[in-house]
């Protein structure tokens, strides 16, 4: 088996100019999947409160929550690097909840890195859990923890003070050493200028084909949502269509008595042969 993918190898990416497929898990089967198809790096995005939760938004996501999915995406993929979103307001309290929640990511859910929203500000914070052997990606531009404070899931950057000041967000946190940075909705110019700039890979979410890499949602992709696609999206399937008929299927044959069937049927086994001898399973101890 090959040994899993580390973040020097990521890192080697954007030197050598590969381009960087990511793609989101929050489960055991889909993290097989992906880890099958040969996806270098897997995210267990807080966006599991969304896709799988149904939550209105990341907010309510806990370190909990986080664990669990970790943990499961770990023990299904064995050679994508993993990296883990730390959630709501569990980096900010203090150094101390910081580098425990960290710890929990890495140690109970087995993930390699971990990933933080936010930019300058930040830098100090992943100076410390580095310091304390935590690998960091880097997350600026739209940063849906922020939801409320952005006045909504918008597009950020545009203008010219916007821009430098994400600019200066991606150099701060590159001298902070994380090892790659995701660009949520940013414009194309924008992220292509900051890619060119910075050492370190940079991957892309509604930020324009030139980051060194794209991260999207599973769901997205597979089209499993019944109702939204967003624009950055492409879906390369439409499974939602397919398995809702899947299961009216299933459901009308259970209501004619169509299923199951004798194919799918067990029965006892057959009366032995008059005078055959048996062994009699032990019988049940009685009280004294």
């Amino acid at each position: 088996m090959n040994s899993r993918i580390t973040t020097r190898d990521i890192r080697r990416m954007k030197s050598s100019d590969t381009p960087i497929p990511m793609v989101t898990a929050y489960d055991y089967p889909s993290a097989r999947l992906a880890d099958a198809a040969g996806l270098p790096m897997i995210l267990v995005g807080d966006s599991l409160g969304q896709v799988v939760l149904g939550y209105d938004s990341t907010i309510p996501v806990t370190v909990e929550d986080m664990v669990r999915a970790t943990a499961a995406v770990s023990r299904g993929a064995k050679q994508a690097l993993i990296v883990s979103d730390m959630p709501f307001m569990s980096y900010h309290i203090s150094a101390q909840d910081t580098l425990r929640n960290a710890a929990r990511l890495i140690q109970e859910g087995s993930a390699q890195a971990v990933k933080l929203e936010g930019g300058q500000v930040l830098a100090g914070t992943v100076r410390r859990l580095g310091e304390a052997g935590v690998a960091v990606m880097g997350h600026i531009g739209l940063t849906p923890q922020s939801v409320h404070k952005l006045g909504g899931y918008r597009v950020q950057g545009r203008g010219e003070a916007a821009a430098a000041r994400l600019l200066d967000d991606a150099l701060a946190l590159e001298d902070a050493d994380v090892f790659a940075l995701v660009l949520e909705l940013v414009p194309a110019e924008v992220a292509s200028a900051i890619t060119e700039r910075v050492r370190i890979p940079t991957i892309g979410i509604g930020a324009g084909i030139h980051c060194d890499g794209q991260v999207q949602v599973l769901h997205d992709l597979l089209g499993l949502s019944l109702d939204f696609t967003p624009k950055h999206a492409r879906q390369y399937l439409k499974l939602a269509d397919a398995i809702r008929s899947a299961l009216e299927q299933y459901a009308d044959d259970v209501r004619n008595r169509a299923f199951p069937t004798e194919a799918h049927t067990f029965h006892s086994k057959p009366a032995r042969a008059a005078g055959e001898v048996t062994e009699l399973p032990p019988a049940e101890e009685t009280s004294k």
